[in-house]
């Protein structure tokens, strides 16, 4: 480009001066548009509602949920293979601890115990005829009559015939335990929950045939908060809600708390007991349980309304004497009908919001609705 040349020189200028002109022409539509919205804001206050934070008597009640299983429930099985010859229970019966549920075809069984008990026999009369022999030829070696050498082959015989009954014993033993394991038997009273198969099946050793549970008391496992495991003590009462069943509450019983807690959720492992002696409730049924923790007569409360989260912070807005709005991050304890128990982050004296959160942020400039609970 000609710099020299007059027209060039010409069109630059009148390129800058447009240029600046259409700058000065944005820069004053953007001012204006400030402007106005200044003007707009004159006048026009941001109105919330707020509560000044009260101490008061509170009774938390925590509420944590669980499912009601039976005290104790078990598969019982065989212990022996063996076609099932006779079934005893059905489904829904009561049992009691030691009842025969049902057998299995022994016959096999039966005499292969009455074999073993013969060979008992025979092994134990052999060794009393050991015995026998052993102590006249004890006798005849304190006279001299025998040698050193029949009376050691006397004793080894004796002992041998010692052994050979033992094993027969044990032979004997295992064979017998195995004709009784053709009986089913519940170890525990209960009620017959399940039947797996029926007559004719063959099970195999380890074949669970019923399923048992005893239902007189049904137990609520929860886990309770790090937080609250200090008010909590065994032998607690508390209400067990069952929504399944138009909301029923019964009373139950803390029955077990864990001395560890579970990491990295730090909650403690815990169990509520409730009575079903009447046979009222069922096993495996959704359950709300209902905690009264200890009392706190002097607690500092705010409406749980007044709750800002912010990354995993329970945040309040607080109002000062002129209007302007700050953040405060809280500690909190209890929360729970609406309320929420104030640790650490406020006092009795700060004025928070509860309404229209959504509208200010830190530095506000605020007006308290008549309205409001303040």
């Amino acid at each position: 480009m000609n710099w020299h040349d007059k027209r060039v020189k010409y069109f630059a200028i009148a390129v800058i001066v447009i240029t600046a002109v259409i700058s000065l022409q944005i820069f004053n539509k953007v001012m204006g548009a400030r402007e106005k919205a200044q003007k707009a804001a004159i006048g026009k206050t941001i109105q919330v509602s707020t509560v000044f934070a009260k101490r008061k008597i509170i009774k938390p009640v925590i509420k944590l949920t669980g499912n009601l299983d039976p005290l104790w429930q078990a598969d019982i099985g065989a212990k022996v293979s063996g076609h099932i010859e006779q079934v005893y229970a059905k489904v829904g019966d009561s049992v009691d601890s030691g009842q025969v549920l049902a057998t299995l075809d022994n016959v096999e069984l039966n005499a292969t115990a009455n074999s073993a008990k013969g060979s008992v026999f025979d092994a134990r009369a052999n060794l009393s005829s050991a015995e026998i022999t052993l102590a006249r030829y004890e006798k005849l070696y304190e006279t001299g009559a025998i040698s050193k050498a029949v009376l050691d082959n006397a004793q080894f015989t004796r002992d041998m015939a010692a052994g050979k009954l033992a094993a027969a014993q044990g032979t004997y033993d295992n064979a017998f335990s195995k004709m009784n394991g053709t009986s089913i038997i519940t170890p525990h009273a209960g009620t017959v929950v399940k039947r797996y198969f029926q007559e004719g099946y063959y099970a195999t050793t380890g074949t669970a045939l019923f399923n048992v549970a005893d239902t007189t008391s049904l137990v609520a496992k929860i886990n309770i908060p790090e937080g609250q495991i200090g008010g909590l003590a065994l032998g607690a009462k508390c209400q067990v809600q069952i929504p399944a069943m138009n909301g029923l509450k019964v009373e139950g019983t803390v029955t077990k708390i864990a001395q560890v807690a579970d990491i990295p959720a730090r909650t403690f492992a815990a169990e509520v007991t409730v009575d079903n002696s009447e046979n009222n409730l069922r096993g495996g049924l959704f359950a709300n349980v209902l905690l009264n923790m200890e009392e706190k007569p002097n607690a500092l409360t705010i409406p749980q309304s007044a709750i800002v989260m912010r990354e995993d912070q329970r945040t309040v807005y607080v109002v000062d004497s002129k209007g302007q709005i700050s953040r405060k991050v809280l500690d909190t304890g209890y929360i729970g009908d609406g309320l929420v128990e104030v640790l650490k982050g406020i006092s009795e004296n700060d004025e928070v919001v509860v309404s229209g959160q959504n509208r200010i942020r830190e530095g506000s400039i605020v007006t308290i609705k008549k309205d409001g609970n303040n």
